[in-house]
């Protein structure tokens, strides 16, 4: 089963759903976890509910949104890999600095602990300035894999990084291939 964590990079929420619609249409189980502001927060992209139940309705399972409800992840060791997309700068730099403290950051350390796979899809602002130094922390660790990103505003953004949302199928299956994890 994949764990499929979502933080709170609210512009790009749509495509990962998109990406987690495709994910369940082909045949894998997965585990929806969501970062606290994004479960709870309305904003122009979308009403928080109407994003919880397009979620669990895909997924035919509750979100996991607390780090109460994410801490048995660890221990029951259910979940192959765990898929953040998006993953914001502000978890990144949790993760890089072994802060756990969000439904998303104890999922993303249930999986390490266990020497399973991390698949993190960045959406950041500042992924060139001032996260620059925890994508190259995570890049180093085992385990942890990066869909694809380019910069998605030159000009207006010169600091920004958004992941391949489009790659995130074809990673997963590689991933799944290297660590022999079946659908």
């Amino acid at each position: 089963m994949i764990g499929y964590a979502m933080c709170g990079s609210f512009c790009t929420v749509g495509k990962s759903i998109r990406v987690m619609k495709e994910l369940a249409y082909s045949g894998y189980e997965i585990q929806p976890i969501m970062s606290e502001i994004l479960y709870t927060c309305d904003t122009r992209f979308g009403k928080a509910a109407d994003i919880n139940k397009t979620v669990e309705e895909i997924c035919g399972r509750k979100i996991i949104h607390t780090v109460v409800d994410a801490e048995p992840i660890g221990p029951k060791g259910f979940l192959d890999m765990l898929i953040i997309a998006p993953c914001t700068g502000n978890t990144l730099a949790k993760l890089a600095n072994g802060i756990t403290d969000t439904s998303v950051t104890m999922a993303a350390k249930a999986m390490l602990r266990q020497n399973k796979p991390l698949l993190i899809a960045l959406a950041s602002n500042d992924a060139l300035s001032a996260n620059l130094s925890n994508i190259a922390v995570m890049r180093m660790r085992k385990d942890i894999y990066f869909t694809d990103m380019s910069m998605d505003d030159e000009v207006g953004k010169p600091h920004s990084l958004v992941a391949h949302f489009d790659n995130i199928r074809n990673d997963t299956e590689k991933i799944f291939e290297r660590y022999g994890i079946k659908k």
